[in-house]
């Protein structure tokens, strides 16, 4: 029979030696997790867009075919308030394998003073920049919507052949099968088509939840990509 020690305690040596029915359950526990598969990081695809209104659909398109594709959706709206707006877009960039730059919207807007867009083009040089020099495993894409129009508003590019979505939903889906015809992953159109009608129908819920009025904030895109995400792994297979 153990002696108690003087603050009545069994003695350390008979502590130690003690079987604890909770610190096996937390070995099996531990055991198990260690076996079970862990999941992988998603690929990041820098989506480099228009922000208006009128662009929505596009929006939602690219976000459905990227995600069909097993990747994450990034882009600026992320980017919170507070932070070096320029730092902040290279360091996603640098984050991401790939960029998708769409320069299809290269009228003067409505609102004065009346001006065109730069910060497509801007970013889209950011990316080469960076691809050029300090991220050479960066992979960069320019998407139109109107053929050979980017020979005339960006003529730096001659030799670069921009993909050709032509203002549509189902131009983006084509469009980005061709971006990514070599990865793992090969989604169909209808599958990007059938993530794209997920997000439609959840949107004015998503809106909502995140009291926006619109797509353009970092709440509702970040809520829009998970709900993509989940709907291209149910979908694609």
């Amino acid at each position: 029979m153990q002696k108690e020690s003087p603050q009545g305690h069994l003695p350390e040596k008979t502590m130690h030696t003690m079987p604890s029915r909770r610190r096996k359950r937390r070995k099996k526990r531990n055991r198990r997790n260690e076996n079970a598969p862990r999941p992988t990081a998603r690929v990041s695809v820098f989506l480099n867009i228009p922000y208006d209104e009128a662009f929505e659909n596009l929006l939602l398109a690219y976000i459905s075919a990227i995600s069909a594709f097993g990747f994450a959706p990034r882009a600026t709206l992320e980017i919170p308030f507070g932070e070096r707006r320029l730092d902040r877009i290279l360091s996603l960039i640098v984050e991401c394998k790939y960029s998708i730059h769409d320069l299809s919207r290269v009228q003067v807007d409505r609102v004065r003073p009346r001006t065109p867009r730069f910060n497509m083009p801007f970013e889209l040089g950011l990316a080469v920049a960076l691809q050029k020099t300090a991220v050479p495993n960066h992979a960069w894409v320019v998407c139109e919507s109107v053929r050979r129009r980017i020979n005339k508003s960006l003529s730096d590019l001659d030799g670069t052949d921009p993909y050709i979505h032509g203002g549509t939903i189902k131009g983006v889906f084509r469009e980005l099968c061709n971006v990514f015809v070599r990865t793992d992953r090969q989604p169909t159109v209808l599958q990007m088509d059938r993530i794209y009608r997920v997000l439609r129908a959840d949107f004015k819920n998503i809106l909502v939840r995140a009291g926006a009025a619109d797509a353009l904030n970092a709440r509702v895109f970040q809520d829009l990509c998970i709900a993509a995400s989940a709907a291209a792994d149910e979908l694609v297979t």
